[in-house]
C-alpha cells in the first residue's frame, strides 16, 4: 500500500480513526491489517471495544470534526499526509510507533531526503550553539536535511543554520501553535522554506506528554541523531533513546564534566554513542551506510489476525498474565499457550476498551 495517494474520503477516515479513543499507532496498524480500510475499522470498533470490556460506546472522532481539521489545514496552506503516501518520510514509516498521519506545511520534497537530527539543551552555551550551527551548515551543505524540534537553544541554532539547505521542524502541538513564542519568525520561515510538521491536529497546545511523541518523530525521520549539550534528565536523551531503538546512529558531542549541560551527552558516549568531533564524522558515516529495508505495515488479511472465539476461562487466564509492568507480546503468546492470532485479536479488543497500554516496541501493560 505504500506509494499510493489516498482519496479525500479515505483521508478523512484515516484522520477519524487515528483520533478516536484508545487508537494509538500500534492499534491503528492492527486495525488496518485486519480490516483493510479505516472506514471498515471504524465500523468494527464498537463491537471490539465491547468484547474487550468497555461498558459504554467508544468515542469515535466525528466526520464533521475531521473535515474541519482538513479544511483548517488547507486554509493555512498545510495538509495531512498518510503513511502509505509518497510524501510521508520513508524512514519514519519503518518505525513501530510511526504516526498514521502527519500535518505538514512547506516543501514536502524535503521529507524524502536524507536527514540528520540535531538536538540539545534549551539553555545551551554560546559555544554549544556555535558548534550546532557549524554542524547544521556543513552537514546540510552535503545534501542532508536537518531535523529538530524548534526548541530554544541548540534546536533553534540548528534550524537557523540550515534554512538555506533544508530544515524540518517537528512540533509537539499543532503546526499553528508556535512554541516557544519567540521563535515565531523562525517558525514562519521554516514553513515557507523548509517543513513544519506534527502528528497533532491544528490548535493542539504542546503539553508535557506530547514532547516525547514529538521526539520519536524527530529520530524516526533522521538517519542519524546528534546530541549537543544535554542534561542527564532531558528530552534530548529521550530522543537519543528512541534513535537507538529505531536503529539510528547516535552521535554525542563531548563537553566539560564540570558543566551540567554536558553531563547527558558525556553519558551517551560512555554508554556507546559515537563521539563527534567534527561534521565530517557524521558525513563520512552516512556515506558508508547501507540502505534500509522497505516494509509494508498495512497488508490486509494478515494470518496473525484470523478470528478465533475464546471462552471465558481463556480470557480470564490471559488477563492474569498482564500487569502494570510491560511485557513483550511474544512472551504473552508463550506463557498463555494461545495461538498468535487469538492473542493479537484479544490485545486489539483490550486496547480499544482502554484496558491495556500498547507501547511502540510491541510490549503491553495494564492501563
Amino acid at each position: 500500500m505504500t506509494g499510493r495517494s489516498l482519496s479525500e474520503d479515505e483521508r478523512r477516515d484515516w484522520l477519524r480513526l487515528s483520533m478516536s479513543e484508545n487508537v494509538g499507532p500500534a492499534t491503528f496498524r492492527t486495525l488496518m491489517k485486519r480490516y483493510g480500510s479505516a472506514g471498515e475499522a471504524l465500523r468494527a470498533i464498537p463491537e471490539l471495544a465491547h468484547q474487550g470490556g468497555l461498558g459504554r460506546s467508544p468515542k469515535l472522532y466525528g466526520t464533521e470534526a475531521a473535515q474541519r481539521d482538513l479544511d483548517r489545514a488547507a486554509a493555512l496552506g498545510a495538509r495531512f499526509v498518510a503513511m502509505p503516501e509518497p510524501d510521508y518520510p520513508p524512514l519514519l514509516r519503518q518505525t513501530d510507533g510511526a504516526p498514521p498521519l502527519l500535518c505538514i506545511k512547506g516543501d514536502a520534497s524535503l521529507l524524502t531526503k536524507s536527514a540528520v537530527g540535531i538536538v540539545g539543551a534549551r539553555n545551551a552555551s554560546a559555544i554549544g550553539r556555535k558548534f550546532a550551527r557549524q554542524l547544521a551548515s556543513e552537514i546540510g551543505g552535503e545534501g542532508h536535511v536537518i531535523v529538530s524540534g524548534l526548541a530554544r537553544g541548540i534546536d533553534t541554532a540548528a534550524h537557523e543554520a540550515s534554512l538555506d539547505t533544508g530544515t524540518i521542524a517537528v512540533m509537539a502541538g499543532g503546526i499553528d501553535v508556535v512554541y516557544p513564542p519567540e521563535n515565531h519568525a523562525l517558525h514562519a520561515a521554516i514553513g515557507e522554506r523548509g517543513v513544519v510538521l506534527s502528528e497533532m491536529t491544528l490548535g493542539t497546545a504542546p503539553s508535557e506528554k506530547l514532547f516525547p511523541r514529538r521526539n520519536r518523530v524527530i529520530s524516526g525521520i533522521a538517519r542519524a541523531l546528534i546530541v549537543v549539550e544535554a542534561a542527564v534528565r532531558s528530552g534530548s536523551l529521550i530522543t537519543a533513546r528512541y534513535a537507538g531503538e529505531q536503529g539510528r546512529e547516535v552521535f554525542a558531542v563531548p563537553g566539560s564534566p564540570l558543566d551540567p549541560r554536558c553531563e547527558g551527552a558525556n553519558k551517551l558516549i560512555r554508554d556507546g554513542a559515537t563521539i563527534l568531533m567534527s561534521p565530517r564524522d557524521v558525513i563520512e558515516t552516512l556515506a558508508n551506510e547501507r540502505g534500509h529495508r522497505q516494509m509494508n505495515f498495512f497488508e490486509p488479511s494478515d494470518p496473525m489476525l484470523e478470528d478465533r472465539s475464546l471462552d471465558d476461562g481463556e480470557r480470564s487466564r490471559f488477563m492474569e498474565l498482564l500487569s502494570p509492568t510491560p511485557i513483550d507480546t511474544d512472551d504473552l503468546i508463550r506463557e498463555s499457550g494461545l495461538d498468535p492470532g487469538a492473542v493479537t485479536a484479544l490485545l486489539l479488543e483490550l486496547s480499544l476498551a482502554g484496558k491495556i497500554v500498547r507501547l511502540a516496541n510491541g510490549a503491553v501493560s495494564l492501563a
